[in-house]
């Protein structure tokens, strides 16, 4: 799904929309017409209204969770000079207003000290929030590997969605959205590492592959104490799991001097289908032959591998 298609759903709870008649190509009206007595009022729910900052609150259901001091600084720095050019999106809860969309101006307001801020005010259930939260913070690439793989639990178990379901709602593929759910069977401490950027995600799902807690704590120190990219971190592990050995403690000093650079070209067709499918691919060339190596780690994954190619496993 494209992602102008998601827009439509968050740009509607924005009121961004507009109906063909406030269109700036509708044609002019130069009649006056009475209004019909039995028409409803206008909906009011586009009214901004400026409400004390004091009163706004974060929403529990907010996936992302790490917001960069130097960032929301550029931010108030903006709003400084420019004021908040686009309101909150709030609902009402208990007296407070709840945080729908735009935390990150609540927090660079907060900064300046404001002491009130532009909202406009929704009805939503928490289902929708969540929902739109992801949407809003995905589009603008905001949440990390494991902020986002969060948000698809929460969403599978707090309101019974599937992968399908979460992926057409968000705008990924379902092994996207699978592959993205794997990586919290990392320890803690493994996620904390993708979390900071100590590790990427294509080191994470290599990593995935070793079967003790333990083995993977010791290749992902070993992967960033070496500073391993993701092909050598492949390397590294292979030679591992075809020893036997259970740990990247017993293995050379570092991958990087065990594991060939090989042809830069073949790297970068294994890049590209790693990324295609969502899982480790070897390509093995020589003079027009070889070998295409797909590795899958659950029956999940292989079905995911099988649908991005368009095989129907029925």
């Amino acid at each position: 799904m494209a992602k102008p298609a998601l827009g439509r759903g968050l740009g509607a709870l924005l009121g961004g929309t507009m109906s063909p008649a406030q269109s700036p190509s509708a044609s002019p009206v130069h009649s006056v017409v009475p209004v019909p007595a039995e028409v409803a009022a206008p909906d009011l729910r586009d009214r901004v209204q400026h409400v004390p900052l004091n009163r706004i609150r974060a929403s529990a259901l907010q996936p992302r969770k790490e917001f960069s001091p130097e960032s929301l600084q550029e931010l108030a720095d903006s709003i400084r000079e420019q004021g908040i050019v686009q309101p909150l999106i709030v609902r009402e809860r208990g007296g407070f207003f709840e945080l729908i969309a735009g935390e990150r101006r609540w927090r660079a307001a907060q900064l300046l000290n404001l002491a009130e801020v532009p909202v406009i005010a929704r009805e939503a259930d928490d289902r929708t929030v969540l929902e739109l939260a992801l949407i809003e913070n995905l589009q603008r690439e905001n949440l990390n590997a494991i902020e986002e793989a969060v948000g698809y639990i929460q969403l599978a178990e707090q309101f019974q969605l599937t992968q399908e379901e979460i992926a057409l709602k968000v705008g990924k593929s379902r092994t996207a959205v699978a592959n993205a759910t794997r990586l919290l069977k990392l320890p803690a401490v493994i996620q904390g590492y993708v979390r900071d950027g100590r590790l990427s995600v294509g080191h994470a799902k290599v990593i995935l592959s070793l079967p003790e807690e333990k083995s993977q704590k010791d290749a992902a120190e070993r992967a960033i104490k070496d500073g391993l990219n993701v092909r050598q971190t492949e390397g590294m592990i292979a030679k591992l799991q075809a020893r036997g050995d259970r740990s990247p403690a017993t293995a050379e000093s570092t991958a990087a001097a065990s594991t060939p650079a090989g042809d830069p070209h073949i790297s970068r067709l294994e890049d590209k289908l790693r990324e295609k499918l969502g899982t480790k691919v070897q390509l093995r060339y020589h003079q027009g032959k070889g070998l295409v190596e797909i590795s899958f780690y659950s029956d999940a994954e292989l079905e995911g591998v099988l649908q991005t190619l368009g095989i129907s496993v029925d």
